[in-house]
């Protein structure tokens, strides 16, 4: 008999190997994004940036339209204020919240709970005024510095796929290029034999026609003594 505990073990186990697989597959689908890695990079920083602040559900076009606008990558930066999703908004809403609190001198709005939930935010959201400014200040401030880091990072990530790409394609064409250089070599070699092949064949006809001639010269020639013995 398999225990409970086996099975919610196994269970972490194939959540843990899932969640990895998928950022392994974001991860590898981010660093093939078009463009040049500075733009790759700043695109993915501003959505970041966009991200800690408190526009949850307008995120993504806020973060495209400056993108745009300051003519970076929108694919980047709607991938990077993915940042606040279902899963960490409460997290980032509170710590921002508390943040923006401190640095405004505000009194806090509620006491933040040691495990963050839906129910947190949704206390946020109930004194909003108050809220929304000390987490805008406080997404501001921590937004600022997780952008930097994930612009280094995420350049970085581009630049050296796109070196490994460039060195891949360099080495097919060099291949490509050997091949075409040995092909052309064939060629011309196959040229000159079928050149030596014609010329030893011209030379063979003139050397018979030649041979051909001779007997008849030497026919004529004892004819005619005969009509000079004869006169």
């Amino acid at each position: 008999m398999v225990n409970k505990s086996d099975n919610q073990i196994e269970d972490k186990v194939v959540q843990r190997e899932n969640l990895i697989g998928l950022i392994r597959r974001v991860y590898e689908r981010f660093i093939r994004i078009r463009g040049a890695p500075r733009e790759v990079a700043l695109g993915f920083a501003l959505g970041i940036f966009v991200g800690m602040s408190p526009t949850m559900g307008v995120q993504m076009p806020i973060a495209i339209f400056f993108a745009a606008l300051f003519k970076w990558s929108k694919l980047s930066a709607a991938v990077g204020v993915w940042i606040s999703n279902p899963l960490t908004a409460p997290i980032i809403y509170g710590v921002t919240y508390v943040t923006g609190a401190k640095l405004l001198n505000l009194d806090p709005v509620f006491n933040m709970p040691l495990s963050p939930s839906w129910s947190t935010l949704e206390a946020l959201l109930q004194k909003a005024p108050q809220a929304l400014g000390a987490m805008t200040v406080g997404g501001g401030i921590l937004g600022i510095p997780l952008a930097i880091v994930s612009y280094y990072l995420s350049y970085a990530a581009v630049e050296k796929y796109q070196k490994e790409v460039k060195e891949k394609l360099a080495q097919q064409k060099a291949k490509l290029a050997g091949t075409k250089a040995k092909v052309k070599k064939k060629m011309v070699a196959r040229k000159m034999r079928k050149a030596e092949v014609k010329s030893k064949k011209a030379e063979d006809r003139s050397l018979k026609s030649k041979m051909g001639k001779q007997p008849a010269a030497s026919s004529v020639e004892p004819e005619r003594e005969r009509e000079k013995r004869r006169a």
